[in-house]
């Protein structure tokens, strides 16, 4: 039996009449930038993320790099997030003047561990008391799980840092906050955050896409400034800015499909715990760790072996699909050789970088494809060897 890492085709042909309608009223209105079906969308998804504004763009990394522009980020700048992330993460921190500092992550749940983030910021405090240049914190929701929020904005507070949230892999994750004592959405933790919708995510269009939310007013209106070349209003620049817009089509497939996330998400959460079934009594494999303090949406489901690349090859010659999530961490990317870092600089990250694999995951995933990929794994495992 063949298993696809994702299947895009499915959602698609289900939807396909609603999402063709949508292309023929942008046709017929000629509404492709901007415009009604933006503005919808934007307030819808700020609704489902229980925030106050959102402001489409045209891609997540521009959501993050326009959330960090407009939360002040600039030259001299340091911006903490962790190097077991895509690129954009870090990326966007230098596109935004600052500096990309990284920490380490939590070895179950390899989101940023805040007792490492302390760490960083007491040694900082210590080389340059009173004159920390740390001005803020880029925490990732990796795989679709919210990271340890309340301890990371008491650390933040502390030193008074900002909070954006790369929540590009989590649309519609949950977090416990302890302090609040109540479920919230990941995107409305810190100042602001950034979604991705490109394709192949839990809320994906057919194209690129993008979102800032946030219940900043100020925040939501540089932004918007940003992502239309600096303008107020028509050729009138308050600043410099980017092409950074959201394409009215893709806001129109993206209402279609927010309506129908919530049972995509459950879906995926079911196929994790089918997934925990069938593997909890495999030797030699590390399941996803779920805290009690997160609904995670598992936009991945990562297992972990030391066999990592011999089974990702067995498997491959049997027709299922995987996916590797991030095998080389930001430090040791040519593009940072300039920092210096060093393998071992980053212990937990470089470790998981190398065992780490993410199996097919997505809605439509059936029960049968998930016992076939479960059954191989079992099968070279057995007669791997140490």
């Amino acid at each position: 039996m063949e298993v696809p890492f994702v299947d895009l085709r499915i959602p698609h042909r289900e939807l396909e009449s609603d999402l063709v309608e949508v292309f023929v009223d942008c046709l017929r209105n000629a509404s492709f930038v901007g415009g009604p079906q933006v503005k919808a969308f934007e307030e819808e998804f700020a609704r489902f993320c229980s925030t106050q504004f959102c402001v489409g763009v045209g891609s997540g990394t521009d959501a993050l790099r326009f959330a960090l522009i407009a939360a002040g980020m600039g030259a001299g700048d340091e911006v903490v997030t962790v190097p077991n992330t895509f690129m954009a993460t870090s990326e966007v921190i230098s596109q935004s003047g600052a500096v990309p500092v990284f920490v380490d992550i939590e070895e179950r749940t390899y989101n940023m561990d805040p007792q490492k983030l302390s760490d960083y910021l007491k040694f900082r405090d210590s080389k340059s008391p009173g004159k920390n240049r740390v001005k803020a914190i880029l925490p990732v929701h990796l795989y679709g799980q919210p990271a340890q929020m309340d301890a990371l904005l008491e650390i933040a507070g502390r030193y008074g840092l900002i909070v954006i949230e790369d929540a590009c892999q989590a649309h519609g994750a949950s977090y416990y906050s302890q302090k609040e004592r109540t479920w919230k959405r990941a995107g409305s933790l810190g100042l602001a955050a950034g979604f991705s919708f490109y394709p192949g995510k839990n809320l994906g269009g057919c194209g690129e896409g993008g979102a800032v939310v946030t219940n900043d007013e100020g925040l939501a209106r540089t932004v918007s400034i940003l992502r239309d070349h600096g303008q107020a209003k028509k050729y009138h620049h308050d600043m410099e800015g980017y092409n950074g817009r959201l394409d009215s089509i893709q806001a129109g497939i993206l209402r279609i499909k927010l309506k129908h996330l919530p049972e995509w998400n459950e879906k995926r959460r079911q196929n994790a715990s089918r997934y925990h079934e069938l593997l909890g009594d495999v030797e030699g494999l590390t399941l996803p760790h779920e805290p009690p303090w997160t609904k995670a949406v598992y936009h991945l489901y990562v297992v972990r072996t030391p066999k990592r690349d011999g089974l990702q090859g067995y498997l491959a010659e049997r027709g299922i699909q995987t996916g590797l999530h991030y095998p080389i961490p930001l430090h040791l990317q040519t593009a940072y050789h300039s920092f210096g870092f060093r393998q071992g600089a980053f212990p937990v990250a470089e470790k998981a970088a190398k065992e780490v694999l993410s199996l097919p995951m997505y809605p439509e995933l059936e029960p049968a494809q998930q016992q076939e990929v479960t059954a191989r794994i079992r099968e070279f495992l057995a007669t791997a060897g140490d």
